[in-house]
């Protein structure tokens, strides 16, 4: 009798137990569906009634068209590169200045617009508005480009600015003179139509972006700091418009970098007395940090999605994709360890994931039959927006593991802060509805830059640093990006163009709409 009860007391327990488990289940999952559907019907905050700025419309007739095509071929012409911080193209510079001054005169001449060269070749300007009561915003870009020569494999020669089937070929086009000329196209438009703005704002060019922006960017703010300037927010290039990229979201999304990733080069290395390759030791410099390279290589840094920006980016798409990663993308404070796995599959999207480790360069040796007394390697790591540059290098350390390996930070830098997205963000609104003004089907949502651009020197001069250019991406467009064959359609270029104007005049709006809808969290 004691035992029979005691099974049926066990019985009872176990069924209890499933029964809590089975409730759970259904409550998680009754959430999660809640939420998907709740997030499907507030996807992103609609545009509602703006104030009214009497925005001129910009209509380019064909002579304009024409024009407009020619200056931005010959900006493209003008081989800006810098290959290194004492490898700049200063013949280059001081002629991109000239053509500049040539292709913008309502820009060079308007008693609205004050510039200056920084750095002997940067250039800054100060469009004055007529309300100094409205805080300024920042447009950026820069002039210089990477290297790029025709024997690389280009359908073009890289500074020939041809044309292939609607397509600008060219060094630049995308990175970064697209912009670059779109930005002062402009507002040279703007001026001849007699555009006053109400706030004011700068543009900042800088020349030497491709190797830190060392004397470009930074003197520009340091500048704008002596001047006692506060920005409302900057704009530079970074992410883009994405059409057939990610796999299985409907539409094209344009996605408006929040933040950057960090950035560290390292060094590694290994020193010992040299030897005869007759009489070989147990273990080379080669042997030993090659040891170390692979141990990097096998044991990734751990994933951190879901604790970065990276968890807005997909909740803004979630309602684009098909089930069931809609289901999935809805509800990331259930799945995102899922996501991860899935996403860490592919190098473009592990990006997302982790803090990545590239080995880049790897140095031994002199001579066939001496054991060297050297090796060295660099890794370059581009650290998640949840990690600090500390917490990667000590990770280095233990994964490292042998004392013999010296291990040295060449430069680096933490992640930037992470701008605001909500409803109350100035300059994240108005990039939205600038770009939803332009193309309705376009999904709109926040993203994170995995590269870096000069906007992160701006951070003590605004809490708001957004990177973003109207540019169309396609599958494969991403490798031209500092590859061979960069591109861009005449078409978009004339768009970029179209979005700067219309950006300059939404920006003098008063305030923000109010507030009409909201994600309720559950």
């Amino acid at each position: 009798m004691t035992d029979s009860g005691s099974k049926f007391r066990i019985f009872r327990f176990l069924k209890i137990i499933f029964c809590s488990f089975l409730i759970t289940i259904l409550l998680l999952f009754t959430i999660a569906s809640i939420r998907t559907f709740s997030l499907d019907v507030n996807a992103g905050l609609q545009l509602a009634r703006w104030e009214q700025t009497n925005n001129i419309s910009l209509v380019i007739d064909h002579q304009q068209r024409e024009e407009l095509l020619a200056n931005f071929k010959e900006a493209i012409r003008i081989p800006t590169v810098s290959v290194t911080q004492t490898d700049i193209n200063t013949t280059a510079l001081r002629e991109f200045d000239r053509f500049l001054r040539k292709a913008f005169p309502s820009v060079f001449s308007s008693s609205l617009v004050r510039h200056e060269l920084v750095a002997n070749y940067s250039h800054l300007f100060w469009v004055q508005g007529s309300q100094p009561s409205l805080v300024p915003y920042m447009l950026l870009a820069h002039i210089d480009v990477v290297p790029a020569t025709e024997s690389d494999g280009w359908e073009a020669p890289p500074f020939s600015a041809q044309e292939i089937d609607g397509f600008i070929y060219g060094r630049g086009t995308i990175d970064d003179k697209s912009p670059v000329m779109g930005i002062l196209q402009a507002l040279e438009y703007l001026l001849i139509r007699g555009y006053a703005p109400r706030r004011g704002f700068y543009i900042g060019l800088g020349h030497d972006e491709e190797v830190n922006g060392f004397h470009g960017a930074k003197n520009i703010v340091r500048i704008l700091k002596e001047r006692g300037v506060q920005l409302s927010f900057v704009l530079d290039e970074g992410l883009a418009i994405l059409d057939g990229v990610i796999t299985g979201l409907e539409g094209p999304a344009a996605l408006i970098g929040l933040s950057e990733k960090g950035s560290a080069t390292v060094k590694l290395s290994v020193s010992m007395v040299p030897g005869h390759s007759s009489m070989p030791p147990r273990e080379s410099t080669i042997g030993i940090l090659s040891a170390a390279v692979k141990r990097l290589e096998d044991n990734p840094m751990p994933r951190l999605f879901g604790y970065g920006p990276e968890r807005e980016t997909f909740e803004h798409l979630a309602h684009k994709f098909g089930l069931p990663m809609k289901f999935i993308m809805s509800n990331l404070w259930l799945f995102s360890p899922l996501l991860s796995r899935i996403l860490e599959r592919k190098p473009d999207t592990n990006a997302f994931v982790r803090t990545t480790t590239a080995v880049t360069m790897f140095n031994a040796g002199v001579k066939v039959n001496i054991i060297p007394s050297h090796a060295e390697a660099y890794v370059n790591l581009r650290i998640h927006s949840a990690q600090s540059l500390q917490e990667v290098l000590d990770l280095i350390q233990s994964t490292v593991g042998d004392q013999r390996v010296k291990i040295e930070l060449i430069n680096g830098f933490d992640p930037l802060p992470v701008s605001s997205a909500d409803e109350r963000s100035l300059g994240f609104q108005i990039i939205k509805k600038t770009v939803l003004d332009m193309f309705p089907t376009v999904t709109v949502a926040p993203g994170i830059c995995i590269g870096n651009t000069d906007s992160r020197y701006f951070k003590d001069l605004t809490n708001d640093i957004y990177r973003f250019s109207p540019v169309w991406f396609k599958p494969g467009d991403a490798q031209r990006f500092h590859g061979i064959n960069e591109r861009i359609s005449k078409k978009n270029y004339e768009e970029l163009v179209v979005f700067y104007f219309s950006l300059i005049q939404n920006c003098d709006i008063q305030k923000l709409p109010e507030s009409h809808s909201s994600v309720h969290e559950l």
